[in-house]
């Protein structure tokens, strides 16, 4: 898409057509140039099995058209008519605890229900005969921020089905999942149920437990197949007619319960909704971006939804304050974004989003900071939109993050309860973030020969043809980093025999005998029999008991019984090396270990204090972004690079100043 959009969710139905001209004069005010609509209004356009009403939406899509806005035309399927969930009960969902829902909130429908998808299907391809002709329309949005796992009979019989087409017959399911154990030897497919709270899994203070890690993980990848079903039904019937129109939906960042990679085959052009936590670290939100474009790394991804200021739903909604809005806008422009987009345009008046912000507050005019904030950062975006669209990242460095890893490692009963797989990933993204390294994430089965680094924490489950991967690359010249808890099971959840790490072993050359877990609070030390690592740091939660076979000790645990025994090893292989972390490093001794290892910037400049730097490049450029996300002026030190700032045309080299929460794009000019 050529086009730099600006723009975001609005609900025109709700409104008047005074309050509708009003705001159209007003996003001309602001630089707005999309708009995305009809996302919940499937009631208003149906209300009965027969009865469609599209007239009033044809006056506000004509109005909309002749005021020169793009369009992002969603499919309002995300919430079924109430007389639809009334009349055909069987579309709602049953949650984890076995409970028939009833009507309400948002994306409550059973995935596998043939009559929601049959209602669906009905009104998006009336949608799309009826608007699809409409030039204005750059992209279609399916759905709204998909979550909706089910354990209804409906998703138990799909999920048998599922599992022959799998596994074809009963004698290899009951193998992979280990059935002899407390014997739940199936001798019928009619014998398997869905893993719920009413079967095999429990929620344990916030944590889902489970009896059959290999039952739950392969729920796990039915559920997000099914939901990807009722999205590509949809995706298919736009595409059917019109291929050349992007598709979309929008996403979650790290969200569980839907492997985004197998998704993102079938969308066109990624888009997610970020809304980072108040006084939350600005690198998690740095480390959501950079998964979001990693989905699709050939092209740039869209910001769908940001908050002009304060969110509803959080314990404490506080209002962005002054330079928030452009540092927070901009930080998904550096990370590859083409887009920058709000939920909402115009506040609601009712409901639990009422006081969700919009860039229209209640009172209905364009005298409020916040939207005064939002005009200034359209005048920026619509002089600098079109010197940054298209152009995409190429990084040196990656993380290997996997979904059904997340899952399987999270259900795994033991070592610890306190071992959560993001922790650990964000240990590892915040020291590479540091050094200013370029960040993707890739899956195992990824092509890592791009990479001069890539680090993979916690890597519980792996197959052994990503083990032959990841030798390949290692044996070809790549730093591998992995750590604790990693080559333990297969990809159906059944543990290794012959020693951990598995199919990593011998790219690693160690085993690890056992692991041993303490209780919070409770550490050890990796002390350095090397200058690997620059001194003595604190590890805790897990401890892996680590025999070198080909491998040198780099570091040795400080004390318990496994004291002088190796924590932290390294193997050369073939022309590479790999590196592995037998325990949770505090952060500090997290960020000795990148040091050594992480590329950097592939620029040769340096920042100071909280200057985030990023690089997207196009077949002309190479645009360096510069966030300062401290609360003072911060200097940074271009070296001998020429560059010219986008928004004043100066010319920069040496040092230069920037402003608390100040952004600056520069173009390189000496390459």
């Amino acid at each position: 898409m050529s086009t730099f959009f600006y723009g975001g969710d609005y609900n025109p139905d709700q409104w008047s057509d005074e309050i509708v001209d009003l705001d159209l004069e007003l996003f001309k005010k602001a630089n707005i140039n999309i708009v995305t609509l009809p996302v919940f209004s499937w009631a208003k356009f149906q209300s009965s099995d027969t009865e469609y009403h599209f007239e009033w939406f044809d006056k506000i899509i004509n109005k909309i058209t002749a005021s020169g806005l793009n369009i992002c035309m969603a499919t309002s399927t995300a919430v079924q008519p109430a007389w639809m969930s009334h009349k055909y009960p069987e579309i709602l969902p049953v949650d984890f605890e076995g409970r028939k829902r009833a009507f309400g909130g948002r994306v409550k429908f059973c995935p596998n229900s043939e009559i929601y998808r049959e209602f669906a299907s009905k009104l998006v391809t009336k949608l799309v005969e009826r608007y699809g002709n409409n030039k204005n329309i750059k992209l279609w949005h399916v759905g709204n921020e998909y979550d909706n796992w089910c354990y209804c009979p409906k998703c138990q019989s799909e999920f048998r089905n599922w599992l022959k087409e799998k596994y074809s017959t009963l004698d290899e399911l009951n193998r992979v999942w280990y059935t002899s154990f407390w014997g739940h030897t199936f001798y019928s497919w009619d014998e398997i149920v869905a893993p719920s709270g009413l079967s095999e899994m429990w929620n344990d203070n916030g944590r889902v437990r489970t009896n059959f890690q290999s039952i739950s993980l392969d729920y796990a990848r039915f559920m997000s197949d099914s939901i990807l079903d009722c999205y590509k039904l949809e995706y298919k019937i736009i595409k059917d007619r019109f291929p050349q129109i992007p598709v979309t939906t929008n996403f979650m960042g790290f969200f569980k319960p839907l492997n985004y990679f197998k998704w993102a085959e079938f969308i066109d052009v990624i888009s997610w909704d970020s809304y980072p936590g108040v006084g939350e670290p600005y690198f998690l939100t740095s480390m959501r971006h950079d998964l979001m474009r990693s989905l699709k790394k050939d092209r740039p991804f869209l910001l769908m939804e940001q908050t002009p200021s304060q969110t509803n739903w959080a314990p404490y909604n506080s209002c962005k304050r002054p330079g928030d809005l452009k540092l927070q806008s901009f930080q998904a422009i550096a990370h590859g974004s083409d887009s920058v987009m709000f939920f909402q345009l115009r506040r609601s008046v009712g409901a639990c989003e009422k006081l969700h912000s919009g860039v229209i507050d209640h009172v209905g005019h364009g005298e409020t900071r916040v939207f005064r904030e939002c005009t200034e950062l359209g005048d920026v975006l619509n002089k600098l939109g079109s010197q940054i669209t298209g152009s995409i990242m190429e990084n040196k460095t990656a993380i290997i993050f996997d979904w059904e890893n997340w899952w399987a490692l999270e259900y795994s009963s033991g070592p610890s309860t306190e071992l959560f797989y993001l922790n650990e990933i964000e240990k590892y993204y915040n020291a590479l973030h540091k050094t200013g390294a370029g960040i993707d994430f890739v899956t195992p089965d990824s092509d890592l020969s791009q990479y001069s680094l890539v680090v993979a924490p916690c890597l519980y489950l792996i197959s052994n043809r990503n083990g032959r991967n990841i030798e390949t690359y290692v044996k070809n010249g790549g730093k591998f980093v992995t750590s604790f808890m990693s080559g333990v099971v297969n990809e159906t959840d059944l543990a290794y025999l012959g020693g951990y790490p598995g199919p990593l072993s011998n790219v690693l050359g160690i085993w690890v005998e056992e692991f041993d877990s303490l209780p919070k609070g409770k550490f050890n030390t990796g002390i350095p029999t090397s200058s690997f690592l620059d001194r003595e740091y604190k590890c805790e939660m897990v401890f892996d008991i680590i025999h070198t076979l080909n491998a040198q000790s780099l570091a040795i645990y400080g004390n318990d019984y496994y004291k002088d025994l190796p924590v932290i090893t390294k193997n050369i292989f073939g022309s590479g090396d790999a590196y592995y972390i037998g325990s949770s490093f505090e952060q500090d001794g997290i960020d000795s270990i990148i040091r050594k290892l992480s590329p950097g910037s592939d620029l040769n400049i340096e920042v100071f204090g909280n200057v985030e730097t990023t690089l997207r490049k196009n077949s002309m450029d190479k645009l360096l972004f510069l966030l300062n996300h401290d609360e003072c002026k911060n200097k940074i030190d271009l070296k001998n690079n020429q560059f010219q700032n986008l928004q004043t045309l100066e010319k920069h080299s040496g040092q230069l100043e920037l402003n608390a929460k100040d952004v600056m794009v520069l173009r390189l000019l000496n390459e």
